[in-house]
């Protein structure tokens, strides 16, 4: 048997997920797992319930073995395997497909958990996860909204950002704020909360080897205000926070039209784009390709991809689910793992 950690392979080891144990992610996980070139950049490891993996390829009319192991030591890349780190959770065998249920959100929660776990023991290069669903986390005494807040308490990594990209463009798009109200996100829009950002996107980018990061600050107003006509907050906290950003060093531009921002760095003038609220950035990236769009944890000392889409019960356990997404996170994962690896956080 060929151990995870075979001297003769190079292949970035990925756990991966099954998310959200009544959502479309146990049928996109198997799914993937039929990509030859999936397998071409990474030894993956799925976590989750094996009898879950399994009814998940009835659902396919896939017939792959399933190997329940207990440690990515014990897995076998060397044959047409899907190597399953089994995690067994209460009731999870009564989980239906297509509904909000408590057992189902605590499961997703142990095999992020387990995940971490293994990555900041060194015995994972990288976690990629399917979704989760926030209300069944909820019900399922999960103390935390979603993967962002479970990483940043189990990582003890208070710098949290989020990346948005899109393997071989142009395209990295860091989120100052995230999931709260359009409102609540223009209160957000500060010199402070704006200057740590650039702050920690400058971080991230160093740690992906980008030796000079240009990054653009996308404009909260049409226009970019236009000289104070269509709203202040250019002028009293980004252009401020964009010139401190400057004075330490660091090349940041802006404020820029959001409008036309994401193009110019599409076309090679930015190499990120700081997107100040959620939509901003979601609308720029699923439009250039919605499938391909992979999210990217960054600040801790483990590297995180996930797809962008959510359970999608209504179609759970159809067998229609894309899997390119998820295909997707775990080749982002696999590529820039070893940038990780080469370059961790300081103690």
């Amino acid at each position: 048997m060929a151990t995870s950690r075979s001297p003769q392979d190079s292949r970035p080891l990925v756990g991966l997920t099954i998310g959200d144990p009544a959502g479309i992610g146990p049928e996109v996980v198997v799914g993937a797992l039929n990509n030859p070139e999936v397998h071409a950049a990474a030894r993956v490891v799925v976590i989750g319930d094996a009898d879950i993996v399994r009814r998940a390829q009835a659902v396919l009319g896939q017939s792959l073995p399933v190997q329940a192991i207990a440690h990515p030591d014990e897995a076998d890349f060397a044959s047409s395997v899907i190597n399953v780190l089994d995690v067994k959770t209460p009731g999870s065998d009564q989980i239906a497909w297509g509904r909000v249920q408590p057992a189902a959100g605590r499961a997703g929660f142990e095999y992020v958990k387990r995940g971490i776990e293994l990555c900041l023991s060194g015995a994972l290069d990288a976690l990629a996860t399917a979704p989760v669903n926030k209300e069944a986390l909820r019900l399922g005494g999960v103390p935390y909204l979603d993967h962002t807040a479970m990483l940043k308490a189990l990582t003890n990594s208070p710098d949290l950002l989020t990346m948005f990209t899109i393997r071989g463009r142009n395209l990295r798009i860091f989120f100052m704020a995230r999931h709260m109200s359009l409102r609540e996100s223009c209160d957000e829009v500060t010199r402070q909360n704006v200057f740590d950002c650039v702050r920690k996107a400058h971080a991230a980018m160093l740690r992906f080897e980008v030796p000079r990061p240009r990054l653009a600050v996308a404009a909260l107003n049409p226009h970019a205000g236009e000289h104070g006509m269509f709203g202040t907050e250019e002028q009293t906290e980004i252009i401020p926070a964009v010139e401190q950003a400057r004075a330490e060093g660091i090349d940041a531009h802006g404020p820029i039209p959001a409008d036309a921002v994401f193009h110019q760095m599409l076309q090679g003038r930015y190499d990120a784009v700081i997107s100040l609220y959620h939509d901003q950035g979601h609308v720029a990236a699923k439009t250039l390709d919605f499938e391909r769009t992979v999210s990217v944890t960054t600040g801790m000392p483990i590297l995180r991809t996930s797809v962008d889409h959510g359970t999608a019960f209504d179609i759970a356990g159809k067998g229609i689910a894309s899997s390119v997404s998820i295909e997707e996170a775990v080749l982002v994962a696999a590529e820039l793992a070893p940038y990780i690896k080469r370059n961790p956080l300081p103690q």
